[in-house]
């Protein structure tokens, strides 16, 4: 099967995580740090290639890549390179998510506006390709609410160039609802609602993804698998009609399972869940979504018709306008509002 030449829709793909390793190289020797050009090396001491261990050292990598996106240049730069790596996997509809908030972190120099409009430019660059782009503004919820506040208003003030509003960063120990009337606002202001929620292995992770249904009207949930352990979420999510967006690759990084072939995926669809493909953290991962659907095609014998079916799900779903993407995308796509 010729996994690149599938029509694909991604639905959860972090920018600031996405980016190659030459350009990084590249940018290194201008930002004053040393990157090694060895393809072995790197992938050992700057990616995440086995499940976490010391969650420590993985937040080290993560601030390393981060200090690359210190620039409207190298913003924009690595936008748009992102969106075209993802052109060349297949994919036409895109929705990429960031956290301004990471991003500005330690480049003071940079608002969020300057942060933003660069991002714009790259994708604007990228859908010359014949792509659908949307972007996804992040509340981290591990800052204070105050901090969550500011990128509501930035977004909801940002809709016409933002699709979406998206809480991520650790469930436990950080609830959710204190979060909801910035959802609240924000949907009111026309914008779509996902949330990361039941990626832990925890055993209130199904609570988790009721609440941010429930509580913060979220329409998509990012990863939520560990509704596998409980029949009425399961239940209740396809009553809904929520789609998840789920990583495989990443759900083993995590520990949110335990290995690469015992992902519920295939369970999840054969209990009527609606499934999505993505690649979440790809470039610090070592991977990208075409492996995502090597993956699933060799540990789980997805078919042609599968892929084709998960890829019309995330289409359907997708935040961006219906006309946009329907201008890329090789089927008709039901509208589901």
């Amino acid at each position: 099967m010729d996994l690149r030449s599938i029509a694909k829709a991604e639905l959860h793909c972090h920018l600031e995580l996405c980016f190659r390793h030459s350009t990084l190289v590249e940018m290194g020797s201008d930002i004053g740090i040393e990157v090694p050009s060895d393809a072995d090396e790197f992938r050992k001491n700057w990616l995440i290639t086995q499940p976490m261990a010391d969650l420590a050292s993985v937040l080290n990598r993560f601030l390393t890549i981060q200090k690359f996106w210190s620039s409207p240049e190298r913003i924009e730069r690595l936008t748009f390179e992102a969106c075209e790596d993802a052109y060349e996997q297949g994919v036409r509809i895109l929705e990429l998510r960031y956290a301004p908030t990471f991003i500005q972190m330690n480049h003071e120099h940079l608002s969020f506006d300057d942060i933003h409009q660069a991002i714009v430019r790259g994708t604007e660059r990228a859908k010359k390709l014949g792509m659908a782009i949307g972007l996804i503004g992040i509340i981290q919820r591990t800052l204070p609410l105050e901090v969550g506040e500011k990128v509501t208003e930035f977004v909801i003030a940002n809709k016409d160039t933002f699709i979406g509003l998206d809480l991520a960063d650790a469930e436990v120990g950080f609830d959710c609802v204190p979060f909801a009337p910035m959802f609240e606002k924000a949907r009111k202001a026309g914008l779509h609602l996902t949330v990361h929620s039941g990626e832990e292995d925890v055993p209130e992770a199904p609570t988790f993804v009721r609440n941010a249904i429930e509580k913060l009207g979220a329409e998509r949930i990012g990863h939520g698998i560990q509704i596998i352990k409980d029949q009425e979420m399961i239940d209740f999510v396809v009553e809904r009609n929520i789609p998840l967006e789920i990583c495989p690759t990443s759900n083993w990084l995590t520990n949110a399972v335990p290995s690469l072939d015992k992902n519920p995926i295939r369970k999840l669809m054969e209990k009527k869940v609606l499934v999505t493909i993505n690649s979440d953290d790809p470039s610090i991962f070592g991977i990208d979504l075409c492996n995502e659907y090597q993956l699933l095609y060799e540990q789980y014998g997805f078919s042609q018709e599968e892929f084709d079916y998960c890829n019309d799900v995330a289409a359907a779903h997708s935040f961006i306008s219906h006309e946009e993407k329907q201008k890329v995308w090789p089927r008709p796509i039901p509208n589901t509002k």
